[in-house]
């Protein structure tokens, strides 16, 4: 009895005992908490004391700001005030206009000449095994097949194939003004039974006002030169400029196939040449089947900058 007794009266020592160490050890933690508070208001003091000078120096400006601008005659200031906002909209402009280059490419031209071939030949080196005949316009965002081996960020291009059956080509003008350049495949093989119509689409599209107002460049890609009996480039231009000539004539009178044409082309009295366009138009060689494609390459990152 008298043992359970006394080992009562120790275990309930020993409880107050602990008990007193928890509070002890929760007092130094309060303390010090206090301790860490008390420096950082002495701190945040000593900054607002050292900040008071600036804020005298701020506000003296300001007011002599204020007493200056009511010197200054009205109509100086709100031509000041003209001239800044005029600035800063012009710099903004000129941010937008960088931010919003185009980095379309349109593939286009006639059903058979090979641009499908030439947009799978971009897009991942391959020729899908020849011919490929597209209703719809073909469309991708990625980087040249040829560049995927370069170290370092490159910019993808847009590329659109729009179909070249006469009955799709109305879908050219949904592509054309986000354009940054055209290319215009010709097929170098069978180019004499196809030069006149080659080169009345050609025409239609070089007298676009889309195409005429932003001077979009325009490269005339000779496909299929790997084959013996395909026509050389020199060859394929002058006989596409002869033909643009002849449409030049035949639709310069005030008709109804006038109206279709935005502007006209070439210099009054001289005959006609590519060189006598608004925007740049230049000839090129390929092979889409055989993966040539290097001249087509460079006109791409010549506008879509990598």
């Amino acid at each position: 009895m008298f043992q359970f007794v006394s080992l009562q009266i120790v275990s309930g020592e020993t409880s107050i005992y602990f008990c007193v160490l928890v509070l002890r050890k929760k007092m130094e933690g309060t303390e010090q908490w206090k301790y860490q508070l008390e420096q950082w208001k002495n701190q945040f003091e000593q900054w607002k004391n050292q900040l008071e000078p600036w804020k005298n120096q701020a506000t003296q400006w300001l007011n002599q700001g204020i007493e200056y601008s009511h010197q200054i005659p009205p109509t100086q200031l709100y031509s000041a005030l003209a001239v800044l906002l005029f600035t800063i909209l012009f710099f903004l402009f000129i941010r937008l206009f960088k931010r919003a280059k185009s980095d379309t490419i349109v593939l286009t031209g006639l059903s058979g000449s090979g641009k499908t071939v030439l947009f799978y030949q971009l897009r991942d080196g391959s020729s899908h095994q020849g011919t490929v005949t597209s209703m719809e316009p073909n469309e991708g965002l990625f980087v040249l097949h040829s560049e995927t081996t370069k170290k370092g960020k490159i910019r993808p291009v847009h590329l659109v194939d729009v179909p070249g059956h006469s009955r799709l080509r109305p879908k050219l003008d949904e592509f054309l003004p986000q354009a940054a350049g055209i290319v215009f495949v010709v097929d170098a093989l069978e180019f004499l039974p196809n030069c006149r119509a080659a080169s009345e689409y050609l025409y239609d599209i070089l007298t676009k006002a889309s195409v005429v107002k932003k001077k979009i460049p325009v490269l005339i890609v000779c496909n299929k030169t790997d084959k013996v009996t395909a026509h050389t480039k020199e060859f394929i231009r002058k006989q596409m400029e002869k033909e643009v000539d002849k449409l030049r004539a035949s639709r310069s009178s005030i008709s109804e196939a006038d109206i279709a044409n935005d502007y006209t082309l070439g210099i009054p009295g001289e005959a006609f040449s590519f060189s006598h366009c608004d925007n740049k138009v230049t000839v090129a060689e390929a092979s889409g089947l055989t993966g040539v494609t290097n001249q087509v390459e460079q006109f791409i990152r010549e506008h879509v900058k990598a």
